[in-house]
């Protein structure tokens, strides 16, 4: 039988399982900032085509479950002889799912954003991909940080889905102890909450110091 003990003397596979839970976050978090801001200019922009296209993605991927969406990625795909290993599935699943909340969080950003200059940088003869990129988006981001980190806090959060489908991530190594010990199941989910809680905490504590650097840059 398994004891509490087991997650001490075994570190080595806990560690592992943050690092891989850590992982997920980090790629599919650069990867979704990246599809974001490409729907949030899509959404803005002057082609019609792309605004509704960006539109109908972000009302698919707000309102489809994220399991949903892993069992498409994990179980749908592959049927349509689209596979790709584990880690890439995980990352391409919370990708597309927290792609549609970042767009939201940089399209409010961009909106609180004075139509005024971006007409003006338009007059003096920037292109519309040159004022998002030197006029609006420097501005928008100092707005978009706080919706932005509770989008990553719930992205960290969200890679717990990626248990149930074969990655031995942080809540599949917790699964693992809990079902091998009842006796301490408490200890254990509290070891793992804690877990949970530091690398949430790391990501509120860099958000915050992003929005005290730009606030002394105004």
């Amino acid at each position: 039988m398994a004891s509490i003990d087991d997650i001490v003397q075994d570190y080595g596979i806990v560690l592992r399982a943050f690092l891989l839970t850590i992982e997920l976050f980090l790629v599919a978090g650069l990867a979704s900032l990246v599809l974001g801001v490409l729907l949030a200019a899509a959404r803005v922009g002057p082609i019609p085509v792309l605004a509704k296209a960006g539109t109908v993605y972000v009302a698919i991927f707000r309102n489809t479950p994220l399991l949903v969406v892993f069992i498409f990625v994990f179980i749908a795909m592959p049927r349509l002889g689209v596979n790709y290993p584990f880690f890439a599935k995980g990352c391409i699943a919370l990708t597309v799912y927290t792609a549609a909340f970042v767009c939201e969080a940089f399209r409010s950003g961009i909106n609180s954003v004075s139509l005024g200059q971006a007409e003006a940088s338009r007059a003096v003869g920037l292109t519309f991909g040159q004022s998002m990129q030197h006029v609006v988006l420097p501005q928008a981001l100092r707005a978009v940080v706080p919706p932005l980190a509770s989008v990553m806090i719930a992205l960290v959060k969200n890679t717990s889905i990626a248990a149930a489908f074969g990655l031995a991530e942080a809540t599949s190594r917790m699964r693992f102890f809990t079902n091998n010990n009842a006796d301490d199941r408490m200890l254990i989910f509290l070891t793992f909450a804690i877990g949970y809680v530091i690398i949430v905490e790391l990501v509120s504590l860099g958000s915050h110091g992003l929005e005290r650097r730009w606030r002394v840059a105004r």
